[in-house]
């Protein structure tokens, strides 16, 4: 192994090692030991437990609030694990999300010294050429990146965003660690597989990638600057692409209030209805129309310029919404718009990923009569009087409880519009976010029976049809020659049989133990009663060692079985 890896494999280890004595001082040492890492808890911990952890239930603060806290203390990858976990009730269930939310993104400052030097290193420049002005107190820090502000030679106003000093590898260190911790929580603590951690982990590792490199952000700002490049309404800040690498970016300055502070927009002396019509307008054509949305909307990342006009920041997070998503959720608006809940529980069945553990005919029936339920006392009131962000809590909770997982990109648009209503309604009581919904997706059902679509996809059904008719004489040869031969395999599955497996190994693992240790035990018996060996004081020396030992290892594999819980 090469020098540098095993000084990656040393730095892993100690990492694990810091993540485990967190969890364990928030009290996860029962979870830590289940998942066969408590070769990493320390001695004296081991020895003062006994293999037995209190119970996660009987230790205080709520398991959810102690994990946000054990997050936190984590640092930046833990941090934006969690923010991510905050946007995703579907698998975490609300109660853990809700209390993820409070995890704020928030970090000390690293040094100017730093700044400079990261600088000095992506654009080949030390900061006092790149810049006229440089300031060196940090604007804001947050877990992966810090912003300054500044002045070009050519004296435009610039915020500096640049990376944290070895902050990738951290993060790939982490993403490591957590892998391996969901492979493990995955094999050893079959309950966890209803929040399915890998998966969790998989889209965190592509969703926190994608952050750390600022040329993607860039390109992002570019193309939402060519969407809405001919909407007055709508400003995109510039990106100077030359000062621009994976580790630094450097936007223009945007001089506005955030859309929350009412007071200084109405200093301003703008009409927020107007404004708030906007950000929704924008928002919807982003979602129905482009199909690519800014996927962070907080009030920080949305600004109101003093001429009325509403500019986006922070690209680093962004949805994209297939051509198929695109109709239902246009299909899923015009149903609420015309209340036909029948619909609505077909849309909501055909977006979530159905368990197989029920027929989707089965999980149909039972949803309709909970849409039913939750949806029967809006039917007399007037749509701005529904609040959107109560509906989709309540969708969300039906989801968990039918075990629908909803598509990540889905989840992010709901975010979204949940956050928009909350602007919304602060700008004008009377918002109404779902009839604002309605000239975008009648226009999107509109185009779905257009000449030009329909006959995009006949063709496009013709040549599925034509492929299939082209195989499938072809495919049949080869079943029916393996048939004649014998060489046709069937591969079958059982799905609790691995665990049956490794239980029934465990358990014979132990019973020759037992066995081992009573033969040991019996040995030293006829060694001790014979006198066989050398003796002292009359007694068999080797018959001493020998109940010695036996005693040892039957200790041991009392340890074991308190350890394992399973009396």
């Amino acid at each position: 192994m090469s020098i540098l890896g095993i000084s990656r494999t040393y730095k892993t280890a100690r990492r694990l090692q810091q993540i485990i004595n967190v969890f364990l001082r928030h009290g996860f040492g029962q979870i830590i030991d289940q998942i066969q890492l408590g070769r990493y808890i320390p001695f004296k911990k081991r020895l003062r437990s006994f293999g037995r952890w209190a119970p996660l239930a009987l230790r205080g603060p709520t398991i959810p609030e102690r994990l946000r806290v054990a997050f936190g203390e984590l640092g930046p990858s833990f941090i934006k694990f969690a923010q991510l976990l905050s946007s995703r009730p579907d698998l975490v269930t609300p109660r853990y999300a809700n209390e993820f939310k409070k995890l704020r993104d928030e970090v000390p400052p690293f040094s100017t010294k730093e700044v400079e030097s990261i600088i000095e290193e992506e654009l080949k420049l030390p900061a006092d050429k790149a810049f006229k002005q440089f300031d060196k107190a940090p604007l804001a820090a947050a877990s992966i990146a810090q912003s300054h502000m500044a002045t070009l030679i050519d004296g435009s106003d610039v915020v500096v965003k640049v990376q944290r000093p070895g902050i990738k590898e951290q993060i790939e260190s982490d993403i490591s660690i957590l892998s391996g911790i969901a492979r493990l929580l995955d094999k050893y603590v079959p309950e966890s597989r209803f929040f399915n951690p890998m998966s969790i982990v998989d889209e965190f590792s592509k969703t926190v990638r994608k952050e750390l490199d600022f040329t993607r952000e860039a390109k992002n700002c570019y193309r939402f600057k060519n969407n809405f490049e001919y909407n007055p309404d709508i400003y995109i800040p510039k990106v100077y692409t030359e000062f621009t690498t994976e580790r630094v970016l450097v936007m223009e300055t945007i001089k506005g209030v955030r859309v929350d502070d009412i007071k200084a927009i109405d200093a301003f002396g703008l009409d927020r209805k107007r404004i708030g019509r906007t950000i929704v307008d924008a928002y919807f054509k982003q979602i129905l129309t482009d199909g690519f949305f800014h996927a962070d909307p907080h009030p920080g990342n949305i600004l109101v310029m003093s001429t009325g006009a509403v500019a986006f920041l922070d690209f680093g997070i962004v949805g994209r919404v297939s051509d198929k998503l695109k109709e239902t959720m246009a299909d899923t608006f015009m149903a609420l718009i015309e209340k036909d809940f029948d619909r609505l529980a077909d849309l909501y069945v055909d977006l979530g990923i159905i368990s197989d553990k029920a027929g989707p005919d089965t999980v149909r029936e039972d949803l309709k009569e909970d849409l039913q339920d939750l949806l029967e006392p809006l039917y007399g009131l007037p749509l701005q009087e529904v609040k959107l962000a109560q509906y989709l809590d309540a969708i969300t909770q039906l989801a968990i409880k039918h075990n629908l997982t909803m598509p990540p990109d889905l989840l992010l648009v709901n975010k979204s519009l949940l956050i928009l209503e909350s602007f919304g309604r602060q700008l004008d009581p009377d918002f109404d976010i779902v009839a604002a919904s309605g000239p975008y997706a009648a226009m999107i059902i509109e185009s779905r029976i257009s000449p030009p679509r329909l006959y995009e996809k006949a063709k496009k059904n013709i040549m599925e049809i034509s492929d299939f008719a082209f195989l499938l004489p072809k495919q049949l040869k080869q079943i029916i020659k393996k048939t004649l031969k014998d060489d046709l395999q069937m591969k079958m599955y059982h799905v609790n049989l691995p665990d049956f497996i490794k239980d029934m190994d465990k358990a014979s693992n132990r019973i020759a133990f037992a066995m081992v240790v009573s033969a040991i035990i019996m040995g030293s018996a006829v060694l001790y009663a014979a006198g066989v060996g050398p003796t002292a004081f009359g007694i068999s020396i080797p018959g001493v060692f020998g109940f010695a030992f036996a005693f040892l290892l039957g200790i041991w594999l009392i340890i074991s079985i308190i350890r394992s819980g399973r009396l």
